[in-house]
């Protein structure tokens, strides 16, 4: 793992984001939608409205509430999933994004600074920021682990 030289507090959320972002549709199922994260490898995604700006965010805690209503989670009747997933077969199987997303989503500017992310998330209690242009499309994610991986990376000669 290199060093960078950069110093760790004037990094940025474009210097720091994944820019493969995972898209959801708000008009997409439930069980749809954690399919796709699944698939990712993800535990959470922006969700866009149909001129592909960023409306909600639908993470893991989302799909514990749609599990809370009675709804059974894929682990009940699977093996190797999240416990988290939903898929097909589930009781409510016409519920959409739009439905349990976060309607609030935490967005910042590719220059929005580290410090501010971090506090972001802290203040908000979540894993991630989604890293919008100026038309408020998503372009990159920051997570919290983006954060740790700058850090740990950081020269310790400050």
């Amino acid at each position: 793992m290199a060093t960078m030289t950069q110093p760790l507090l004037t990094r940025n959320a474009a210097s720091l984001m994944s820019r493969s972002v995972v898209l959801i549709p708000r008009e997409m199922s439930i069980p749809g939608a954690a399919h796709m994260l699944a698939q990712a490898c993800v535990s959470g995604a922006p969700v866009i409205g149909d001129d592909g700006r960023c409306i909600g965010v639908i993470s893991t805690t989302d799909f514990l509430h749609y599990a809370e209503k009675g709804r059974s989670p894929a682990y009940a009747k699977q093996t190797s999933v999240h416990s988290w997933q939903i898929l097909e077969g589930d009781d409510d199987a016409d519920a959409t994004v739009e439905d349990y997303m976060n309607h609030d989503p935490v967005t910042v500017e590719p220059s929005t600074l580290i410090g501010d992310i971090a506090r972001m998330m802290i203040d908000a209690h979540i894993h991630r920021v989604i890293v919008v242009n100026e038309m408020n499309r998503p372009v990159g994610i920051v997570s919290s682990t983006d954060i740790l991986g700058a850090v740990s990376q950081a020269d310790t000669h400050w």
